[in-house]
């Protein structure tokens, strides 16, 4: 812990209270606790930002590889209707026609060979992927786990610290203690996201038919919304999917609306457009809007774009690979000042 805020503990205690041993021992434990997660939070990070950039590249080489099968395939395919343009014969022999067809036999066979070379590489490609995905969840699992132990640490000292001399702190004294619980409670909401954004699209679950009218009404039943919100549902339909997932969604882009309004009476709408093949849902608010500089940058993970001790930087990256797990599509529209809507599709 930094000498500014063993300063500003101490301030706010009695003398008798500020030379009690017993006291700094439980400064030390803090002090201790925050060192420990700062340091295993930085590494967590780094190992999901190493992990991301391996997965983008990945990516890449995949898409050239996809893009050169099918220039092979367009290749073989004009060999084919050159075959049958020339009524080629099994023989392969025409004399008035400049075609050799051992060539094309050679041809041919040499783009198998690339293709089956190329479907190897892929291959070991993706194993190793599925190799590292698995490394990096069971190291956000282990750091995790280590990360909660010192947080409860935290949160239980402060707790007795309030109780044991409660009548020696003054309102200051407790705003501060308050603020270190909240910190922690913070903390652990934020590994319990990452793990949350670990485990998506790795677990097998269940698709079934999911009533979003009754989804939503459990959300709001469950979320504090400020007297000052009023959320308008309209008639959803019932989807295909897991309602553990889908609740996930639909939870913190309302979350996502509720805490990013600033006006006196914030409106949020929910609604769905039938699209065919695939439903269109929105989420719109008349909150602060947001900057079309940071569409894109709000989707990332542990990105935020206020100093906002509430937020994580993990909603709405969770709400995107959620979207994607079911193949669909997410994106936004805003207006500063006016407010943002939401879009995401799903398929029927």
């Amino acid at each position: 812990m930094g000498s500014l805020l063993k300063r500003q503990i101490r301030k706010y205690l009695t003398p008798e209270l500020a030379a009690n041993k017993d006291l700094e021992v439980f400064l030390d434990a803090v002090g201790r606790s925050y060192t420990n997660f700062d340091e295993q939070f930085a590494m967590q990070q780094r190992a999901m930002s190493i992990s991301s950039e391996e997965l983008f590249n990945a990516n890449e080489k995949l898409k050239k590889e996809a893009e050169s099968q099918k220039e092979i395939i367009t290749k073989l395919k004009n060999v084919l209707e050159t075959l049958k343009f020339y009524k080629l014969p099994e023989e392969g022999i025409i004399n008035d026609v400049d075609l050799d067809s051992s060539k094309l036999l050679d041809f041919i066979d040499g783009k198998t060979r690339e293709i089956v070379e190329i479907n190897k590489q892929r291959e070991a490609l993706v194993n190793e992927l599925a190799h590292q995905n698995q490394e990096l969840s069971d190291y956000a699992h282990m750091v995790s786990h280590d990360l909660k132990s010192p947080l409860r640490s935290i949160d239980t000292l402060t707790a007795w610290l309030k109780e044991d001399y409660k009548d020696q702190f003054d309102e200051n004294g407790n705003q501060n203690l308050d603020l270190i619980r909240s910190n922690v409670e913070k903390m652990d909401t934020l590994i319990n996201g990452i793990l949350e954004y670990s485990t998506i699209g790795k677990l097998q679950v269940e698709v079934y038919d999911v009533n979003l009218n009754t989804l939503i009404d459990d959300i709001l039943n469950t979320i504090q919304v400020p007297h000052n919100i009023n959320v308008v549902k309209n008639n959803l339909p019932t989807v295909k999917g897991d309602k553990h997932r889908l609740q996930q969604l639909f939870q913190n882009l309302i979350d996502n609306a509720i805490s990013h309004n600033d006006k006196e009476t914030g409106n949020i709408e929910i609604g769905a457009v039938d699209k065919g093949e695939l439903w269109e849902f929105y989420i719109s608010d008349n909150g602060k809007g947001i900057d079309s500089a940071y569409f894109d940058k709000i989707f990332k993970t542990f990105e935020t774009l206020e100093s906002n001790v509430q937020s994580t930087g993990i909603g709405l990256s969770i709400v995107k690979k959620i979207v994607n797990l079911y193949g669909g599509t997410i994106w936004l529209t805003s207006e500063i000042g006016k407010g943002t809507t939401f879009f995401f599709t799903l398929k029927k």
